[in-house]
């Protein structure tokens, strides 16, 4: 069962929590963080900002205590009203308990009806231990606390923190990869799949028969005949009555999981219901074929703090008069983090290729859009025997994905942002988070403030969802 409740950090914003928390000293530290929300029906809090309480404002800091000016506080307060962001108090244990103290307790008696009253039907409290670990709990409009179920860290590893975890809460304490723990911990979080064709068909089965508590399956298409040569789970019924092929897909997880993991949504991913629906993940796998819904797929992994996975593949093709050859077979996973490069930052859209792909798809000449949108560059195909090539890739995003979640590798996760490959070169190049550069991103943390995304066209119509 997914978790009633989360707090979703960026790897950046949970860094900068952690240095001001631990500056070294020994000694209890502390901020305020400002979170946006998920749109219903998930109760997921985004982290947006951090305040951090200057150290020297403190007029206690000792190993076991701690106290701070209300004035730090007030400003949150002021801040955070005019978007309703839930107001969460954070503090150091750098003892390393990772539960709230008695004295915890006691501090929330004293401040906690005094934030209830100001705006908000609730906000929180939470404690960092050295290694990062974070456990908060929500209060109420009657003052009754209630933990969070799981805190959440997107940055170069993944990382879960549950509330119903035991033991201590350091780096080996996380489930090991392949393993039965790490079934167990994918069923309890929520896999977005944006494109169910040939690359996207591969991970949405591996992401059901690796566990996910629930796969959400996001595609406008149809089944097509010529696509049945490299969609898993797809028939020639289903290519005959021009089935939607989430539903299709969706009918196969069931077959093998069970009714209430596969959720279809039979729409493109730059409509309302695709981002409301995508909103309510935890992992977020794009395997598109355009540069539109990757912007989106960019879009909804920083508004709502989600991990991204982006898969592509392409086959160039060169000439020589007549004759038609092989280039090479290319594969390219990037993984991008919130607060980290976006993929527009790493060049694979821009706003003139957005809007040369636009102008292909509304003008007239279709046999020019197909030879550039094709699998093969350079030559209209209708039924690309690529499913070799998309397996490839497809196996590789998804170990990508264990890689930070359950991390095994000898070298940082940092180091493998993007992950290139080439067949026909027989070699495999990756890129560090470090080799781009971060643009600002007006929309990190936005969560689900209307528009949503930031973008008219998403806003609410008629007073309706």
């Amino acid at each position: 069962m997914t978790p009633a409740t989360t707090l979703a950090f960026g790897g950046t914003l949970h860094d900068q929590v952690r240095t001001h928390l631990f500056p070294g000293d020994g000694l209890e530290a502390a901020g305020i963080l400002l979170c946006a929300r998920t749109p219903a029906p998930r109760d997921r809090l985004i982290a947006r900002r951090f305040i951090p309480i200057p150290h020297e404002a403190c007029s206690v800091r000792h190993p076991d205590a701690l106290c701070w000016p209300g004035m730090y506080l007030e400003s949150a307060i002021e801040e955070g009203e005019e978007d309703c962001l839930v107001i969460i108090l954070i503090h150091a244990h750098p003892g390393g308990l990772f539960a709230f103290s008695d004295l915890d307790n006691e501090s929330d008696r004293f401040t906690m009806p005094a934030l209830l009253q100001a705006y908000g039907a609730r906000h929180g409290t939470a404690i960092m231990t050295p290694s990062g670990a974070i456990r908060a709990r929500l209060y109420d409009a009657s003052g009754s606390p209630s933990p969070v179920d799981l805190v959440t860290v997107a940055g170069d590893d993944l990382q879960f923190w549950w509330h119903d975890q035991t033991g201590l809460a350091g780096p080996n304490s996380r489930p090991i990869a392949f393993t039965g723990g790490m079934t167990t911990e994918l069923g309890r979080l929520h896999a977005i799949i944006i494109g169910v064709s040939g690359t996207g068909s591969i991970e949405a089965e591996q992401a059901a028969r690796l566990g996910f508590g629930r796969v959400t399956l996001i595609d406008f298409d149809r089944v097509e005949s010529k696509n049945l040569n490299r969609i898993l789970n797809s028939t020639t019924a289903d290519a005959d009555t021009g089935r939607l092929k989430v539903e299709m897909f969706a009918d196969a997880i069931t077959q093998y999981r069970g009714a209430g993991v596969a959720v279809p949504i039979g729409t493109a991913v730059d409509t309302r219901e695709a981002v409301l629906a995508a909103s309510q993940g935890d992992i977020l796998f794009c395997c598109v074929d355009t540069l539109e819904a990757r912007y989106y797929a960019d879009l909804i992994a920083a508004a709502f703090l989600m991990p991204l996975f982006d898969t592509g593949v392409v086959i160039p093709v060169r000439r020589n008069g007549d004759q038609v050859a092989i280039a090479d077979a290319v594969g390219r996973i990037d993984y991008v983090q919130p607060g980290g490069a976006t993929l527009g930052d790493r060049g694979v859209y821009s706003a003139e290729l957005l809007r040369a792909e636009y102008l292909r798809k509304v003008a007239p000449g279709a046999h020019a859009q197909e030879v550039e949108a094709g699998y093969l560059k350079g030559i209209v195909e209708e039924a690309p025997a690529v499913i070799s090539l998309n397996m490839r890739a497809a196996s590789a995003c998804m170990n990508e994905f264990i890689m930070r979640a359950f991390p095994f590798r000898l070298d940082p996760n940092r180091n493998f942002a993007r992950t290139r490959f080439s067949l026909a070169g027989g070699d495999e190049d990756t890129f560090s988070e470090d080799d781009f550069e971060v643009s600002p991103n007006r929309i990190l943390g936005r969560g689900a403030i209307e528009p949503l995304l930031g973008l008219p066209a998403l806003g609410v119509r008629d007073g309706s969802e």
